[in-house]
């Protein structure tokens, strides 16, 4: 295939091949002759590497209208949506997931890690529904499943309700999960997820102190944990550690660096359930200041989607850049590095975009720049999987104005 005329976030315009899913060349535009192969005009589209989201729970999503959440807390959005929990069998989660997948993968996002609830209330339920899905969407989306194990029952050990993490991993999920921080033993929660993980040499990726209370930093002994665990370990949200003081703030992102954990940042999500009834509210974001000063891998994804954690949400990791820079106060470039490299490297992701010998998962975007792509999240896009078109969506207005050549 050929690209040609397409802007390229430094400026440039330029002719891009691509052969074998990779990117093979790139040149100045007008200087790649077509000689018989697939060419495609963008002139008018900026070019990047595809989109990808680190963070999903596509168990969940499309249930707003079903669960209510009226104090909209973390707690109040999980006291409703258990009910939404029981009465979800396994063709309303595939027909949900489904839905949320293809709206991704139409917005230019080629790989998705998405959370699945398993454990006492839910079982295996999601897991084993998703796998359809899953397969089904191989040839446009990878997805990275992971097992978000529940607490267990009172009377229930965390050794013996771990069972459920390693039947989970069984049945297809890839990642080991869970919310040890709330759970009502969080130091064996955690030392028991870490576990299941180091016995299968599965990553991990853990929902971490999501509350502005600053007491609560339980990423701390995920660190210490980490150092020894010798697999790939996240930590999802980490928010108390943006309510701390500066210098424990600093202190803490140290140790995390020094484990190599890498941090997911969820500005949606969080900026909607954190700080409710709080003066002055908090942000509900991370300290990403002090994670990258200590050279932390920091990635954003979009996290919750017309649920009752997040009754809105695009599932385009655009508005996530956008809720970055309005809410991270990131520049637009730094937005984009955690949004997509950064989250492509915590998924374990091989690099992409136009860039000679790197995977050809491309997204044109109709943009005059990146920072017009990720204000104005523009709908005309063109996605390519491993150098094949997988989705292209044009839009085409009417009226006086444009009749007029107005608009």
């Amino acid at each position: 295939m050929l690209l040609t005329n397409a802007l390229l976030p430094d400026g440039r315009t330029v002719d891009v091949e691509v052969a074998d899913g990779l990117v093979c060349a790139v040149r100045p535009a007008g200087s790649s002759a077509p000689s018989g192969r697939l060419s495609t005009d963008l002139a008018g589209y900026l070019l990047v590497e595809s989109l990808v989201e680190p963070h999903a729970h596509l168990d969940k999503v499309f249930t707003a209208d079903r669960a209510a959440n009226p104090l909209g807390t973390l707690a109040g959005a999980m006291s409703g949506y258990e009910a939404v929990l029981l009465a979800s069998d396994a063709a309303d989660i595939r027909r949900r997931a489904r839905r949320a997948l293809l709206i991704l993968v139409g917005h230019g996002v080629t790989a998705v890690r998405t959370h699945l609830g398993c454990g006492r209330l839910l079982g295996l339920r999601a897991v084993e529904a998703f796998a359809q899905v899953r397969e089904e969407l191989a040839p446009f989306v990878d997805v990275q499943v992971v097992a978000h194990v529940g607490g267990p029952a009172l009377d229930v050990p965390w050794s013996r309700h771990a069972r459920i993490l390693r039947d989970a991993l069984a049945a297809g999920a890839d990642v080991v999960g869970g919310n040890p921080f709330s759970e009502a033993a969080p130091d064996e929660a955690m030392d028991a997820c870490l576990q299941v993980a180091v016995d299968a040499g599965r990553p991990v990726d853990l929902h971490v102190d999501e509350t502005t209370d600053p007491s609560v930093l339980t990423l701390r002994r995920l660190a210490a944990l980490a150092a020894q665990a010798g697999v790939p370990v996240t930590a999802s949200h980490a928010v108390s550690l943006g309510a701390v003081a500066p210098a424990l703030a600093d202190e803490i992102a140290a140790e995390v660096a020094a484990a190599g954990v890498s941090v997911v940042t969820l500005p949606a999500t969080n900026l909607h359930l954190q700080g409710r009834g709080a003066h002055p509210a908090p942000r509900g974001l991370t300290a990403i200041d002090a994670l990258e000063r200590a050279g932390v891998t920091v990635a954003a994804g979009g996290d919750n989607a017309r649920d009752p954690f997040n009754p809105v949400g695009r599932l385009d990791p655009l508005e996530t850049a956008s809720l970055l820079v309005t809410a991270g106060h990131r520049s637009v470039d730094q937005a984009w590095r955690m949004t997509v490299p950064a989250s492509r490297a915590v998924m374990g992701l091989p690099e992409a975009g136009p860039v000679v010998g790197r995977r050809a998962d491309l997204l044109a975007v109709r943009a005059q720049s990146l920072g017009d792509a990720v204000a104005l999240a523009p709908a005309d896009r063109l996605v390519l999987r491993a150098g094949h078109v997988i989705s292209r969506t044009t839009t085409t207005s009417s009226g006086p104005l444009h009749e007029a050549g107005l608009a």
